[in-house]
């Protein structure tokens, strides 16, 4: 007797799927469609993740007047820009022992009763 095969069905869409006996999906569209639902989620996260960052940059650069190398402000005026505390890029620490917090060339120092020191990385570092 023959044993009849197995009608596989495309994990996507559920149509029938033709062709080698491994393959998971009816055609290109939904292996993209499929991918593309499974990596939403950190796509989104890491997307959401720049976005804060380069709104934080742009805060901070609007912030430094052309010229100046550096400029105070307070923590409710960045607040009130929109700016994120908990998003950088990285920190930089002192040999006095002050860490900066950058959002890539722009960056930070908390100072005392909430007023904070915004500057620019040099080139040559």
């Amino acid at each position: 007797m023959f044993k009849q095969k197995e009608e596989k069905l495309c994990i996507s869409c559920g149509n029938p799927v033709k062709g080698r006996s491994d393959k998971k999906f009816c055609d290109d569209y939904c292996r993209a469609s499929y991918n593309n639902d499974l990596n939403s989620a950190v796509n989104n996260f890491v997307r959401n993740v720049n976005h804060a960052l380069g709104k934080n940059r742009r805060i901070l650069e609007s912030l430094l007047p052309n010229g100046e190398a550096t400029v105070k402000t307070t923590r409710d005026k960045l607040i009130e820009k929109g700016f994120q505390l908990k998003y950088h890029t990285h920190q930089y620490l002192t040999k006095t022992g002050k860490t900066y917090f950058y959002c890539y060339d722009y960056g930070y120092l908390p100072l005392e009763n909430d007023w904070y020191l915004i500057v620019k990385r040099e080139e040559n570092h």
